[in-house]
């Protein structure tokens, strides 16, 4: 099983597609060297550790309008 499940993760974040677009984005971060601020992350992967981030609420995922298509004539 792995850990964090989607189904307790799903609590923490409005849809899978939110999810992932997080957790690509802080996994970027972490692969460009930001710094986590886990102690003993269980993952090895930047994916799996920025999913642990998330779950334990270390970083907060921001609910944003998405922006307006651009109507080209």
């Amino acid at each position: 099983m792995l850990y964090p499940s989607i189904d307790k993760m799903l609590s923490k974040v409005g849809s899978k597609y939110s999810l992932v677009v997080a957790a690509s984005r802080r996994a970027r971060q972490l692969r460009e060297g930001e710094n986590s601020e886990l102690k003993t992350p269980k993952s090895h992967k930047q994916v799996g550790i920025a999913l642990e981030e998330i779950y334990g609420d270390y970083v907060k995922i921001k609910q944003g309008v998405p922006e307006e298509p651009e109507v080209i004539k």
